[in-house]
C-alpha cells in the first residue's frame, strides 16, 4: 500500500515570500536586484502563477538570510511536517 504525502499548501509558500518581502519594505525590482531572478518572475511567484525552481528559492532564501527549510516549513501548513508525528 502507498501512503501518500498531504499536498503541500503553495499559498502559504507565495505568501511567506509577500510576507519577507513586504517585512523588508522591498519593492520587486529591489528583490530582483539581490537576487538576480527577473521581476516578472517574482510577480509570478507571488501571484501563484508559478512555483519557481528549487534553484529560485535558493536565490530567495540567500536575499532574506533565511534557511530553504524555514522558506519550504510553510508548505506544511495545516498538516504536520514529517519527522514530527508519532512513529
Amino acid at each position: 500500500m502507498t501512503i501518500l504525502p498531504p499536498d503541500p499548501d503553495l499559498d502559504a509558500l507565495r505568501q511567506e515570500l509577500a510576507r519577507l518581502r513586504g517585512d523588508r519594505g522591498w519593492s520587486y525590482d529591489e528583490l530582483a536586484t539581490r537576487t538576480g531572478l527577473s521581476r516578472r518572475t517574482l510577480i509570478e511567484i507571488e501571484q501563484g502563477r508559478t512555483i519557481g525552481s528549487l534553484a529560485t528559492w535558493h536565490a530567495l532564501g540567500h536575499a532574506f538570510d533565511v534557511p530553504l527549510g524555514g522558506l519550504f516549513a510553510t508548505l506544511c501548513t495545516g498538516h504536520e511536517p514529517p519527522g514530527k508525528s508519532p512513529a
